[in-house]
């Protein structure tokens, strides 16, 4: 936290940020107040991605250095805050919550929440999914190059479908490709859809990519995650940022950009000055 910083108000969006000067990630030393500050500056590109879905959070109530932990179930009077009730497989029904506004952003910050994933449809059609994403988790010895090149394969592979894709960084070890898609009216076809684009991928390159999440099974490929297009299954928010050493950003960029810029390399600086750009993913909702 800068000098300066320490003498500002620590409300910000009308949330009290408590104990703001207390280090989250130390490398680099990033504070509450950091964060609190950071998604207030990137609200406004991050909500339509975020608003009204349900959410999962890393919550890190002392820092990334203690015990961390996913968020699912949350009750809260906050205004920015939403409930719903999801039946359950056991047939019971469990609330989950939603982010509707700025205020709940910075709510979630100041409960310790750090870390945002969310489903990929909208509380108001809830069984009908509209945001599909492809992680491209590699091995962890893969060359930068060949994680590349299966983002591109993948990016062929959607384009031949006639279906635009979008690309970001995770903040970790590969790439995101996310694309919108309404035609798809059920989970159980969304799901199949994103099955059958990674098994075709598996089955053109078998020496390249798997569909197998073991470990052991991607040694010198890219498991592609299309797991995480079923309902209840989430995906780290664009603009969110990690709740892990350096605090680096899954960030939304350009196609034009991805042999520039390395999955990890979005600092949450960086992330500000870039939203004060053109949006890379404008006509996303279109």
């Amino acid at each position: 936290m800068k000098k300066q910083e320490k003498n500002k108000s620590t409300i910000i969006e009308g949330i009290t940020i408590t104990n703001p000067s207390k280090i989250i990630i130390d490398k680099p030393l990033i504070t509450k107040y950091d964060i609190a500050l950071y998604y207030q500056k990137v609200a406004n590109r991050m909500l339509p991605y975020i608003e009204n879905r349900i959410m999962s959070t890393v919550r890190c109530p002392a820092g990334i250095k203690e015990e961390c932990f996913f968020m699912k179930h949350f009750d809260t009077k906050n205004p920015g805050i939403g409930k719903i009730k999801v039946p359950s497989k056991k047939g019971n029904k469990e609330d989950y919550y939603y982010i509707k506004t700025t205020v709940g952003l910075i709510f979630e910050v100041q409960m310790n929440s750090y870390e945002f994933h969310v489903w990929g449809s909208n509380i108001k059609s809830l069984n009908k999914p509209d945001i599909m994403v492809f992680d491209l988790d590699p091995d962890k010895n893969l060359p930068l190059k060949k994680i590349r090149e299966g983002v591109k394969d993948l990016k062929n592979i959607l384009d031949e479908l006639h279906l635009k894709s979008y690309l970001k960084t995770s903040g970790g070890k590969g790439y995101h490709v996310v694309v919108p898609i309404k035609k798809l009216k059920t989970w159980k076809k969304f799901r199949e859809f994103a099955e059958n684009i990674a098994i075709a991928m598996e089955t053109k390159w078998p020496n390249k990519y798997t569909t197998n999440i073991r470990k052991e099974k991607r040694k010198g490929k890219i498991f592609i995650d299309w797991i995480r297009n079923t309902k209840s299954a989430t995906s780290v928010a664009p603009y969110s940022i990690r709740a892990r050493k350096g605090a680096k950003v899954s960030m939304p960029i350009k196609w034009s950009e991805l042999d520039k810029i390395k999955p990890d390399e979005i600092t949450m600086e960086e992330a500000i000055k870039r939203v004060k750009k053109k949006d890379p993913w404008e006509g996303f909702f279109d």
